[in-house]
């Protein structure tokens, strides 16, 4: 699937509209607040918790409009708590949106 930044870079630079500082500030928070839901997700060990981490990793993705997180965290909703292919599309989103590799957000 190919990364397509577009809506989440519109609706950043909506937001800090010329001061691009402020843009960078907005992609990190943004990223750090979805990987602080992944790291819930990785932790929960029971129905409940990985659905709340998930809805909250939907939230987060469908504010910004970030569709291919958005699609992500939908299909950890369909899974199974742990479920590591779930984790791992997550995983590998966060990777493009921040420009790490994607095994440094293994934990």
């Amino acid at each position: 699937m190919a990364y397509e930044s577009g809506d989440l870079d519109a609706t950043l630079a909506a937001a800090a509209g010329d001061d691009p500082a402020l843009l960078g500030e907005l992609r990190v928070a943004f990223v750090e607040s979805a990987e602080k839901q992944l790291d819930l997700l990785k932790r929960s060990r029971c129905d409940g918790n990985w659905t709340v981490a998930a809805m909250r990793l939907k939230g987060l993705a469908a504010s910004f409009h970030a569709e291919e997180l958005l699609i992500a965290a939908d299909n950890a909703l369909d899974s199974a708590p742990g479920e590591p292919a779930a984790i791992r599309s997550i995983e590998t989103v966060l990777a493009r949106f921040s420009g790490k590799p994607s095994a440094s957000l293994h934990t």
